[in-house]
């Protein structure tokens, strides 16, 4: 089982929402990319690096608004990252930190209804 911790989580194809039943292997891997979204600090973190001017933000950027250590939005960060939200870039020694537009805009989109999605899409 591929857990929050795994490198670079895929979501499944196929919605548990569809009408079908999800393969095992497919619920565990949406199941820990929705575990790294299910915590408050994890949300505004993607909810701040979203909103920041650049689309970007480092750690240091992040701990003042949060009110967390340094070492405790690094491991935030490293979840979010490693579960395929965010992206991450070293410039020297700073690590700059943007969302996966795709991976968030699939997990909606798993999380639909079809019909939902189907009327969505014509408005």
């Amino acid at each position: 089982m591929q857990g929050v911790g795994s490198t670079n989580m895929t979501t499944p194809a196929i919605s548990p929402l569809a009408g079908e039943p999800i393969k095992r292997a497919d619920a565990e891997r949406l199941a820990g990319v929705l575990k790294a979204f299910a915590d408050p600090a994890r949300l505004r973190l993607l909810s701040l690096i979203q909103s920041s001017p650049q689309g970007e933000a480092s750690v240091s950027d992040l701990t003042a608004p949060l009110g967390l250590s340094q070492p405790t939005v690094s491991h935030h960060l490293r979840i979010l990252n490693e579960a395929g939200l965010l992206e991450r870039e070293k410039r020297g020694v700073w690590a700059y930190y943007r969302l996966v537009p795709s991976a968030i805009a699939s997990i909606a989109d798993l999380l639909t209804p079809p019909r939902k999605r189907a009327t969505k899409k014509t408005r």
